[in-house]
């Protein structure tokens, strides 16, 4: 089997910051790494849960809505994967932290009740807004 892109990276050597893994079909794969791959420090599962819904909603209904393939958290809990298409890292950076910065003022986890999610007891919307603003810092 070929290796997919991501896994042919060397994570020892990741930091936390947002990142272009390539282009395809007019699709620009984004790692949105929040947190340094293998060093103890990661997204709590809540938190993590929360940032995906916060920001998909923020970003699905932002000014590139239209350009949004996918959003989604990592499994290893340091970051999400953002498909964008046809926009690039200098489009898509003042977008992506625009919609954090939006993700800042919400005062629930948007989808977040029993008939809109298949895990809603298991948010953390405090948690995610300090995680997004320890973020942002990076970026």
């Amino acid at each position: 089997m070929d290796n997919i892109k991501s896994f042919t990276l060397d994570h020892d050597k990741l930091t936390p910051g947002f990142y272009c893994l390539g282009e395809a079909n007019g699709v620009y794969t984004f790692d949105m790494r929040f947190k340094k791959p293998n060093g103890g420090d990661y997204l709590s599962y809540a938190a993590l849960h929360s940032i995906e819904h916060l920001f998909a909603v923020v970003i699905r209904n932002s000014e590139i809505k239209d350009k949004v393939v996918y959003f989604g958290p990592m499994g290893c809990r340091t970051g999400c994967y953002l498909l964008l298409y046809q926009m690039d890292y200098e489009a898509a950076l003042p977008v992506v932290k625009q919609c954090l910065e939006e993700c800042l003022n919400a005062d629930k986890v948007y989808g977040a009740t029993r008939k809109e999610c298949g895990n809603y007891l298991e948010h953390d919307l405090e948690g995610a807004k300090k995680e997004i603003r320890e973020y942002l810092a990076v970026l």
